[in-house]
């Protein structure tokens, strides 16, 4: 990193780490309120989750009426995830350039549009798998931009000592609507048709934008110069890429992400049908994967306690090992109950995790630039799921499902390998060194 001003990095390391200790030490009754601001962003962020929700699991609950393919399937989850691999560099560039809560409306509203179109599509009769192929690939560009601002507008809008309550709070939101009540709707939508599967969203898209626009005030980052876009997005992969914290915690997520998004990109093949290994009804099948956000609300109810108590490294230990969880299990049972208990603490872990991580990135960079730092963290460690769909998919083809399930929690187990051989205390003592210059110069 660039800190050309380390004249001012005693002063403020010492002022940084006073506001940590206050924070770990005051209780969240004594702390001010996350303000309204926050709170409707929180409730459109939630209702667009909740569209999201329904949208990954309708499409391949509607695909498995045309094919049994496991390739064919995970495509899907490639289409849908391929933009982050393509686009997340440019989204974060836009949302360092561009208003953030604007960029949020107006993802939203291409998100609707081309949904909308695929409604059209399916109402007058149209049966095609490459629709649905364009649709999740389209949709999945549009939540590059919005993903991307949504993350970084949080500490425009609230202080940063409060930015672990904040994003606890707003995954807790965000889960609970994207895979608690996300899934089983798409169930029994997509039972009851495929327009209402696709129409559902568009309404819940549409609320969102209202309540995104209750939001006031200007989320435009001021920018010191104007640059190129390529020296701005390169500024940006700079500045990920000579931090060591974030590097490793972006190739950790990088590769857990791999393998459970290959897991769950053909999972539905091993639950869904009488041909297959669990019997599961689609309906039955959307109340099995609720287990990973129930887990996942708990999880970000008890957050910040478990930071306090584990420290940082430990804790992020303790949630990938429980989220590695989510992509082994099913090589050892068809249990739905076994799969739904492991499901249950990978969400606990997951979400704990991601409150840590993320909390910590947008305290270590400065607000100017959290859009491209945001975007190419996420180059890394979302650009791997399309690849882990196409790998889950070949090896579903090639060596069967359990087979595929089993080496994916292999990977995903090598994830501990950085926080193993660095150990816990260094990275612990990196990641609060890390915090205090980046917040010297924000």
């Amino acid at each position: 990193m660039d800190f050309s001003q380390s004249m001012w990095n005693t002063q403020f390391m010492t002022e940084a780490n006073l506001r940590a200790n206050q924070a770990q030490s005051t209780p969240n009754r004594g702390r001010p309120p996350l303000g309204a601001a926050y709170w409707r962003l929180w409730t459109s962020a939630g209702l667009s989750d909740l569209a999201d929700g329904v949208v990954k699991v309708a499409l391949p609950l509607v695909a498995i009426g045309f094919t049994r393919s496991p390739a064919l399937i995970a495509g899907l989850g490639f289409a849908f995830t391929l933009p982050w691999l393509l686009f997340a560099l440019p989204a974060g560039m836009f949302a360092d350039r561009l208003d953030r809560r604007r960029a949020m409306l107006g993802a939203n509203c291409v998100r609707a549009a081309l949904l909308l179109v695929l409604v059209t599509f399916v109402a007058a009769g149209g049966r095609s798998i490459a629709a649905l192929y364009v649709a999740a690939f389209c949709v999945g560009t549009a939540e590059t931009l919005y993903d991307t601002s949504a993350q970084s507008i949080i500490p425009q809008i609230v202080p940063r000592d409060q930015l672990s309550r904040a994003n606890a709070r707003l995954y807790g939101a965000q889960l609970t609507a994207n895979q608690f009540i996300g899934p089983p709707a798409a169930g029994l939508l997509v039972a009851a048709g495929t327009v209402a599967a696709f129409a559902t969203p568009v309404g819940l898209w549409v609320v969102a934008l209202g309540a995104l626009l209750l939001v006031r005030g200007s989320f435009r980052v001021p920018r010191e110069r104007n640059a190129s876009m390529r020296a701005e997005i390169l500024e940006g992969l700079r500045f990920v890429w000579q931090n060591k914290v974030l590097r490793t915690f972006a190739v950790m997520v990088g590769v857990f992400n791999f393998a459970t998004n290959g897991v769950f990109a053909v999972f539905v093949l091993y639950a869904v049908g009488h041909a297959s290994a669990m019997g599961l009804t689609k309906p039955a099948y959307g109340l099995l994967l609720t287990t990973i956000p129930i887990g996942s609300v708990l999880g970000s109810l008890i957050a910040e306690q478990v930071e306090r108590r584990l420290g940082k490294a430990r804790t992020i230990a303790v949630s990938f090992l429980a989220g590695a969880l989510l992509a082994g299990i099913p090589a050892l049972t068809a249990s739905p109950y076994v799969i739904g208990i492991a499901f249950f603490l990978g969400g606990i872990g997951i979400v704990i995790s991601n409150v840590v991580m993320v909390s910590l990135r947008q305290r270590m960079t400065p607000d100017r630039m959290l859009g491209r730092v945001n975007s190419c963290y996420r180059l890394v460690a979302w650009g791997t799921m399309p690849l882990g769909t196409a790998v889950a998919g070949l090896l579903g083809e090639l060596i069967g499902l359990r087979a595929m399930f089993a080496v994916m929690g292999v990977v995903a187990l090598t994830t501990l390998t950085g926080l193993l051989v660095a150990g816990d205390t260094a990275i612990d003592a990196a990641m609060d060194a890390a915090i205090g210059t980046a917040e010297s110069v924000i």
